[in-house]
């Protein structure tokens, strides 16, 4: 296969993906290196092509419409609760966002979309600190609402929680 057909089988793969995709199943898929998928990322990505890499693999980011960002506090042993209040409303977790002192804003790629994937971030966790551990629990999440009314279930049931900063 050329690269340029590699490269458009990556972009249909990642848009027909329900969950992130690792560079190394990709290769195993093509019957090329990890390297060679990591490099047309790469290209990709500089053309314009929205791949994001994700902790879990890679994903084609999803478009602005239906995203809302929320401030949320809580301490460290509250991550998974709130993760679960997320998904549970049928909404995924985008990204977290936390400005710091002296780097400014930092913003890391989550998708979360499901229970199983919490768990798995709160595992990865387990070795280290949340970014909201550097703000006092302070921090932002983009989340992904497919309609208005789910939207408005997720800030009630975080607001009730009282995980959401007003």
């Amino acid at each position: 296969m050329e690269a340029a057909q590699r490269r458009e089988w990556i972009l249909k793969e990642l848009s027909e993906a329900k969950t992130p995709q690792s560079a190394t199943k990709l290769a195993r898929q093509l019957g090329v290196s990890r390297q060679i998928v990591v490099g047309d990322v790469a290209i990709l990505r500089a053309s314009g092509k929205p791949v994001q890499a994700t902790p879990r693999g890679y994903v084609l980011q999803t478009p602005p419409a239906g995203n809302v960002t929320v401030a949320s506090c809580h301490e460290a042993a509250q991550v998974l609760e709130e993760l679960y209040t997320i998904v549970d409303c049928g909404c995924g977790v985008l990204d977290v966002t936390v400005e710091h002192p002296v780097y400014g804003e930092m913003c890391a790629p989550l998708q979360i979309f499901s229970r199983e994937e919490a768990e798995d971030f709160v595992k990865r966790l387990e070795v280290t600190q949340p970014l909201c551990c550097l703000t006092g629990g302070v921090h932002l999440h983009r989340l992904q609402c497919p309609t208005p009314a789910h939207e408005q279930r997720v800030l009630k049931a975080l607001q009730e929680k009282g995980f959401l900063q007003t």
